[in-house]
């Protein structure tokens, strides 16, 4: 079975694993939204994109994600500013979930009844974006120690293999067993990407007086200055 032997001992908290799921971003919308927008991005790989874009830059990371995702687009379509806005409150919510550290953290993929194929090409372009965001243009040599260091390094690798998963038709439910484990592996890497990267997040202005932490802010992508 192909979905097997993918995960090794990669440093993955326990921590991170209980809590509620957020299901109120439906995957769906983010791809229709996307392709009227003229995006060649798919759902799950932006999102994948955004988490570590967030990981890395925190919440300015928004704006530079977005602009990204939606290169090419007109911005005078009426839909390009229907995608926009969704994508303001998938990277919203996406921040939350991740800044607030409650477990609360998911990766955008389809509905659990879709076909695992489905579900799986779909988990694939989700690592493929998050890898994206995560080595593409860092020049921090600390940042570069840390992302080859573990866990981080093993979970850049775990996820370069899972860019090249592959269902076989042999075994219909230990597939979707493999897949559900596998999906929350990424959950709980994702947030602990977050974590770790958290001393390299570039803080955001802050008046002299504010005791605020700067990771509890979060501006509209739309509306954050490109960096």
């Amino acid at each position: 079975m192909a979905f097997r032997g993918i995960i090794r001992s990669t440093t993955v908290s326990t921590d991170l694993t209980t809590g509620t799921m957020n299901t109120a971003i439906n995957h769906f919308e983010i791809e229709t939204a996307l392709q009227r927008a003229g995006s060649s991005w798919s759902a799950s790989q932006a999102h994948g994109l955004l988490c570590s874009r967030l990981a890395v830059m925190g919440a300015e990371g928004a704006a530079d994600w977005l602009t990204l995702v939606l290169e090419g687009a007109d911005p005078a379509n009426e839909a390009h500013q229907e995608g926009a806005e969704m994508l303001d409150t998938l990277s919203a919510r996406t921040y939350r979930q991740l800044s607030e550290r409650q477990s609360e953290f998911e990766p955008l993929l389809p509905d659990e009844s879709e076909p695992v194929p489905h579900i799986a090409a779909a988990m694939a372009e989700w690592c493929e974006g998050f890898l994206h965001g995560l080595v593409s243009n860092v020049k921090d040599d600390d940042l570069k120690q840390k992302l080859a260091d573990e866990p981080v390094s093993d979970i850049i690798r775990d996820m370069l293999e899972m860019t090249r998963v592959a269902v076989e038709d042999d075994d219909p439910d230990e597939n979707e067993e493999a897949l559900t484990e596998l999906i929350e592996y990424l959950r709980v890497a994702g947030q602990l990407v977050y974590e770790v990267l958290s001393e390299f997040r570039h803080p955001l202005a802050l008046p002299a007086s504010s005791n605020q932490n700067s990771d509890d802010l979060y501006t509209p992508a739309s509306k954050t200055p490109n960096l």
